[in-house]
């Protein structure tokens, strides 16, 4: 239940944000915007989020697999971790 109504409170944010901005849109006073205006928007956004969720996808894949640690050698590790990998070689 409590899940519920924190679903429900988050989407009554969210149509709230989206009522505000959309009031706020049509309020700009201006020459308006062709339809060619519209479509370089819409493709910007798109290309965007494609590019933003794709390097996020390989943030987390990189992570998950191990490419990270493997990248980082002994230079780029802390002076603690440094220690402890001095600690256990010796």
């Amino acid at each position: 239940m409590r899940i519920l109504a924190l679903v429900l409170s988050l989407f009554v944010l969210l149509a709230i944000s989206v009522w505000w901005a959309a009031s706020l849109w049509m309020s700009v006073e201006g020459p308006p915007m062709p339809a060619g205006g519209y479509v370089a928007m819409w493709l910007g956004i798109a290309f965007s989020l494609v590019i933003g969720c794709g390097l996020m996808m390989l943030m987390f894949y990189s992570s998950r697999y191990g490419y990270d640690e493997r990248a980082r050698g002994e230079r780029g590790m802390r002076d603690d971790e440094q220690h402890d990998a001095r600690h256990v070689e010796h």
